[in-house]
């Protein structure tokens, strides 16, 4: 009879409620053996759901698939609320063969899980394309426009040309035939990528600012109003990467 440590170790290579380890198992009357196949169920069990999930998010593509339009392409922002820094879009086209299940609206994911699927991501995808849209540009049309700007930027970036847009929530001025909803990083798994990606490529570039302008926390607040960061506008007064025409900021371009 196998030891408990041998069943445990057994037990990775499973992955479906009905192998046959499993079933021979449940006749196991040791309470180690029946704890490990409790577990075991729920583990089997969470990733099923977390696969129909995966699979429920990649609705939208299939059925612009299905009607011949191949390349379609998810568009997200990360930064509209920030105090200081760009605002980043990111625009991924991805195919069938796409399986990184754990893909989900960015906000919902540990920095860890961000990074690791940010290289993976990079790697799948079909391509992807990063739009950038300054501060001072931020200030001089406004957040919106600004944002507009980058996706379309994001688009160019592309190394294919998409025949579809799924964009979050901005109806970005852009002539190709696009979908615009609300909260699309959950309905769509192209959107859900490319919040990931425009989410942890603008961490990495807040990262840089804060060596270069300490004092902040940009390392950690990546340029919104957190106690730290307005802390260091009373402290240091307004660096070059600070939106001028965002509360409130205006009230320290003096120092």
């Amino acid at each position: 009879m196998a030891t408990i440590k041998e069943i445990k170790t057994q037990l990775l290579s499973v992955y479906t409620l009905d192998d046959p380890l499993l079933v021979e198992l449940s006749e196991d009357p040791r309470t180690g053996v029946q704890r490990l196949i409790k577990h075991k169920q729920k583990e089997i069990n969470q990733l099923r759901l977390k696969e129909e999930a995966f699979q429920a998010r990649f609705t939208l593509e299939r059925e612009l698939w299905s009607n011949g339009i191949d390349l379609v392409a998810g568009i997200d922002e990360v930064g509209r609320g920030c105090l200081a820094g760009p605002v980043v879009t990111a625009s991924v086209v991805l195919d069938e063969t796409f399986d990184l299940i754990d893909v989900n609206d960015s906000k919902q994911l540990s920095s860890e899980l961000r990074e690791e699927l940010y290289a993976k991501i990079l790697t799948e995808a079909v391509s992807v394309g990063i739009g950038v849209c300054s501060n001072q540009k931020i200030d001089e049309v406004n957040i919106l426009n600004a944002t507009k700007l980058a996706m379309r930027e994001a688009v160019g970036n592309l190394n294919v040309t998409p025949q579809h847009l799924l964009i979050d929530a901005v109806n970005a001025p852009i002539e190709i035939p696009k979908t615009v909803m609300f909260k699309g990083d959950s309905k769509s798994i192209s959107i859900a990528a490319a919040s990931i990606v425009a989410k942890v490529y603008r961490d990495h570039l807040m990262r840089s600012y804060a060596a270069i302008y300490p004092g902040y926390g940009f390392d950690k607040n990546v340029g919104y109003g957190t106690k730290q960061h307005i802390e260091g506008l009373k402290t240091y007064g307004v660096t070059p990467i600070h939106r001028q025409t965002f509360e409130p900021v205006p009230e320290f371009l003096i120092k």
